[in-house]
């Protein structure tokens, strides 16, 4: 096999990694920089970038969920007083942009993550990692982010769009600050405060010092910044196996595999036993299982009652 070729080979299994630099690729796939350079052309050519990914396509594959975290820098504006401040356009000295991004698959080992370098962040130029992030989403079926759906998301796509990047392919989204704010009566919703509830070893020391450094383009400060992100990731991987059995309207695991035998709906597992009880609504009844490997409740689709049954409803509103 050619160095092209296996250059293509591992893009092809890992496409979120096409815009790493060629030194970069190189050196971890043992090839020549030229090679690496050669092997991006072509994978342009054929139009990877949109491509719908091969498991998206395979209906006995589990969806694959990605554990997602970002973090940006902050806006820099002239102000007068230090509360209650309304900021005009032209009082704004430089807007956010993404400074690092983590994420892993779930229950998988490897964490990936980028940041800017000095040059990149005294730019404000987030291009570069913006664009690999573009090909990780892309491969998602389910992103979870803490507090995703109103800030690392849609930031995310906003950084999508202004670099001319198109719509990954749909995923479905669990926000754990949502889910813990719904299911739960916790005395902090936040990753942190979730994380000490639950005794998880806790995100990493920081302060507003660390984006100020970043912003000056200090490079050890940007390294922090990154194993920071990382961290969060790995908490939050956590926190969410912990509320997992809780999350009702959690992406149904048996939408994404193409099976008679039933799955659990929150976790994938095989192992589901009646609990001798059932779910009731105006027009039915339904057995209730329990899955063995989260601990979830599930209940059957078809109601025990058969159509000879006649079922009355009130006429209450």
């Amino acid at each position: 096999m050619s160095d092209i070729q296996k250059v293509i080979d591992k893009i092809n299994k890992k496409p979120y990694v096409i815009n790493m630099g060629a030194n970069k690729i190189a050196s971890w796939l043992k090839v020549t920089p030229e090679s690496v350079r050669e092997a991006k052309k072509i994978l342009h050519r054929e139009g990877l970038l949109g491509e719908v990914p091969a498991h998206k396509l395979d209906p006995h594959t589990l969806p694959k969920i990605l554990i997602l975290d970002i973090e940006t820098a902050p806006l820099r504006a002239y102000v007068w007083r230090t509360w209650r401040q309304n900021i005009y356009l032209d009082q704004m000295i430089s807007d956010w942009f993404m400074i690092t991004w983590a994420a892993k698959w779930l229950l998988e080992p490897e964490t990936f993550s980028q940041r800017l370098n000095s040059k990149e962040i005294l730019q404000e130029d987030d291009k570069r990692i913006v664009e690999t992030l573009w090909h990780l989403l892309n491969q998602a079926d389910i992103v979870i982010a803490h507090n995703g759906k109103s800030f690392d998301i849609p930031k995310i796509k906003s950084r999508f769009l202004l670099h001319g990047l198109p719509p990954t392919t749909y995923y479905q989204q669990i926000d754990t600050k949502e889910v813990a704010k719904r299911e739960f009566g916790f005395s902090s919703n936040k990753l942190e405060g979730l994380a000490r509830t639950f005794g998880i070893e806790g995100k990493d020391e920081t302060d507003f010092t660390l984006w100020s450094a970043c912003m000056d383009g200090n490079e050890d400060a940007l390294k922090y910044m990154e194993i920071y992100n990382r961290k969060d990731v790995s908490v939050l991987e956590e926190v969410y196996l912990i509320m997992r059995p809780y999350i009702k309207a959690h992406p149904n695991y048996n939408l994404f595999i193409d099976s008679e035998e039933a799955v659990c709906p929150n976790c994938g597992g095989r192992s589901l036993e009646f609990v001798g009880y059932y779910y009731f609504t105006q027009t039915g009844k339904y057995r209730n299982y329990r899955c063995k490997s989260c601990g979830a409740l599930a209940r059957e689709r078809k109601s025990v009652y058969t159509n000879s049954k006649s079922i009355l409803v009130s006429n209450g509103k």
